[in-house]
This record gives C-alpha cells, structure tokens and sequence, in this order.
C-alpha cells in the first residue's frame, strides 16, 4: 500500500474528504482520527476548504518534510489525485496564510490526544533485546529542540542562558519514555526548557508500569522522583552520581551490595546531629552496582541504583549489560533531530500552540514508522537494529510524492 491514500466515492464528494496518508492509516485510522476531534471538541460542522480531519493529516506530512514550504507539502499529499486527472477545478491548493489558520483552528489537543491513543507498547515476546526476564525494558530520557525565534516563542518557551548569553533560538524540553527493543517512544511531556527533566518525567509516572523495567541516566535521579517512580511496581535501575553516599549494608558475591536513600536534608540533619533518629519509611533500599568502562588511562565508573535487590535473580552484569540497552533511546531520539527535522534543525511553527502541535505531529509519526519497521522485522524475523530508520523515512516520503492508493472501498 502506498503512503498517499486518496478514496474516491460519489462524483459530489469534496477531494478533501479523501485525503489521508495511507501506510500511517494502519496505525492512524480516519476513524481514530474523527474520534479524536469528536472528543477534543474539533469536528467542524461548517464544510471547509481543510476540514479538520485534513490538516491532522496535513501535519503530520509537514513532518516527514522539514525542507519543503507549507503549499508544496499540500501538493504532495495530493499529488496522486493530479496524476490519475481527478483534481477537481473547484478545490485548490490553500495559501500559507490559510494553512497557518486551519492549523490554529485545530489547535494542540487533537495531536496530543491521537498520539496518546497510538503509542502503546509493540514489542512482542519473541522482539530481540526488548525484554529482561518477564519484564519490558524501557528508558527515559530528554532533548531540547529549537523553536523559530518570534516574541510569542519567546514568551512561552524562553531562551536558555549560559555563559556567552543566551541561546539563538527559544527552547522546548521534551521527555519521553520508550521501548528499548523498538524505539518506540509510548509517552511523552513537553514544556519550556526551564521545566527540568525530573519534573516532566513526574507527569509521566502514570504510564509507567508493573511489568516494565525502567532505565535512565544520572540527571533524573533525585530521592523524591526515585520514591514515586517506585511507587508504580515498575523496576528501575538509574545511574546516579558518584558525590551520592550509599553506605554498605550488606555485600553480594556478584559485587553489588545493598544499601538505603535517605532524603538529602535529613542526611545533613543526622550529619550535624540535628537528628539521632530516622523517620519510619524514610530508608528506601536499594541494591548498587559499580563498573568501569573505558580504557584504563581513562576510565569511567558507572554507579547504578536498582529496585531489584535479589542478586541471584538480577545478576549485577546483567544489569550493567541491561544499562547500556539505555542508549538505545537516545538513538530514537537522535531519529527526530537529525533524521526528521534534518540539517533544519529547527522547528517551523511561529505560534507556541503551533509548536507543539508540530511535536505531538513528529512523536506520532516517528512512533508509526517505528512500528512499521517492528512489523518488518517481525515479518522477515530478525533485528531491528538491522533495519535503517532513514531508510524507511526516505520510502514513506518518496509514497507520498509520487504515488495516488485507490483502494476498492473506503474502509
């Protein structure tokens, strides 16, 4: 099936009420879609030269090319219908200045909301590298995109200070939580830079899981986050810093010992003898984990922190080897900067809303093409770390520009 899917029904119909992009439809069906804007309130009465439906469509394309203008995205999306001659003379392609408004009618709750319904787990059991025991492995982690530089961007995203001044564009913080073995990211929150990271993976606590297995790295580490993350049965195991004390309470023929958390000022508290005592439930234990990698001129010390405190159950090279599965998640992400958004770099949208309606529209298509190439893999049976992200993004953009689907019903 090609990616531009254009159905064709009664000779009255509108050409826009057919446009859709065909291989995402699997995932994200025109039917999830009008629930969508039914729910979030954006199903439009009024006939329109882009009714709703459309433009969630329509942004979703301008996602897969970052280089092209908003009127030469349309073309694409309905280039099919040009090239089989069904271009009706009474619909033409909108402005820039038309789009722009479609797009402000629809507003930021329909793709946040759609990609809260598609990004769901994939990795079945037989899916390499995606499972430790019974348990799902995912990680969490952050990146900051840049937003074009207007003033409404400005006042709503900021611009992030360092030491030579600040930052040539406002910045958008986005944490995700994802499928180590798929690279498929199942959550996400988004906010102004300043909004740490800790702070969006707290929202992001509801989707975490009894039978996952959660990894992060050392900046999302605080006791507060560590005691809530825990609090959802899922296991984790976080890198934290080396300054952090964790005493030995008990050691492991592995080479991981036990040890507890405590709250930073109650340690300094007990430190200065403020407090002799600690209060009950204030010791979370925990199980380490030290190594080093790097060569030995340089070495590295890695210091995880886990809820599995059975070390014959979860060895501690297990674990280490499981850390490394984290990296994983970064290439995901590195998928939207580099291989997405490209050599742009920046995002398009001048208007916040627009911006992150822009995100929610790349979070689901990355997710999409991330299950499509879940499916291929699984089909043909191997890895999908074998499988070229580029390489698929390249062929959904090549369906789109070329190719018309005019399949026998509009199911």
């Amino acid at each position: 099936m090609s990616v531009l899917r254009v159905v064709l029904k009664e000779s009255d119909d509108r050409l826009t009420d057919h446009v859709g992009l065909g291989v995402m439809t699997q995932v994200v069906s025109r039917d999830l879609v009008d629930e969508v804007l039914n729910s979030t309130g954006k199903n439009e009465k009024r006939s329109r030269l882009l009714p709703a439906r459309v433009v969630v469509y329509y942004v979703l394309a301008l996602t897969l090319f970052y280089g092209d203008a908003y009127e030469e995205v349309m073309r694409k999306l309905v280039n099919g219908l040009r090239f089989l001659r069904a271009w009706r003379t009474e619909w033409e392609v909108p402005t820039t200045g038309a789009i722009s408004k479609a797009r402000i009618r629809l507003g930021v709750e329909p793709l946040k909301e759609l990609f809260f319904r598609i990004a769901v787990p994939i990795a079945t059991p037989g899916t390499r590298g995606a499972w430790y025991h019974d348990r799902r492995v995912m990680a969490i982690d952050g990146v900051i995109l840049d937003a074009p530089d207007t003033d409404e961007n400005v006042e709503r995203f900021e611009k992030k200070e360092h030491k030579n001044g600040e930052s040539a564009f406002p910045q958008v913080r986005v944490v995700g939580l994802a499928e180590c073995g798929t690279h498929a990211m199942v959550a996400a929150e988004l906010d102004s830079w300043r909004v740490g990271e800790r702070e969006l993976t707290e929202r992001l606590l509801d989707q975490f899981e009894p039978n996952m297995l959660v990894l992060a790295d050392r900046g999302f580490f605080s006791y507060a986050l560590w005691q809530l993350a825990s609090d959802t049965g899922a296991a984790l195991v976080w890198r934290v810093v080396k300054s952090i004390r964790l005493p030995v309470l008990e050691e492991h023929s592995d080479g991981s010992y036990l040890s507890e958390l405590l709250p930073n000022q109650l340690k300094t508290d007990l430190n200065r003898g403020k407090k002799r005592h600690v209060p009950e439930g204030a010791r979370i234990p925990v199980r380490v984990i030290e190594y080093r990698i790097g060569n030995r001129k340089s070495p590295e010390i890695i210091r995880l922190v886990t809820t599995l405190l059975d070390h014959k159950e979860a060895p501690a090279a297990e674990l280490a080897a499981l850390y490394a599965e984290r990296w994983e998640f970064e290439m995901g992400l590195d998928e939207i900067e580099t291989h997405q958004i490209a050599n742009y770099r920046v995002l398009r949208s001048k208007k916040p809303d627009l911006v992150e309606q822009e995100i929610w529209g790349l979070l689901i298509t990355h997710y999409v093409i991330r299950n499509l190439m879940h499916q291929a893999a699984d089909d043909i049976d191997i890895d999908e770390d074998r499988l070229s992200f580029i390489r698929s993004l390249r062929v959904v953009r090549r369906s789109v520009a070329n190719d018309g689907d005019f399949p026998p019903s509009a199911g």
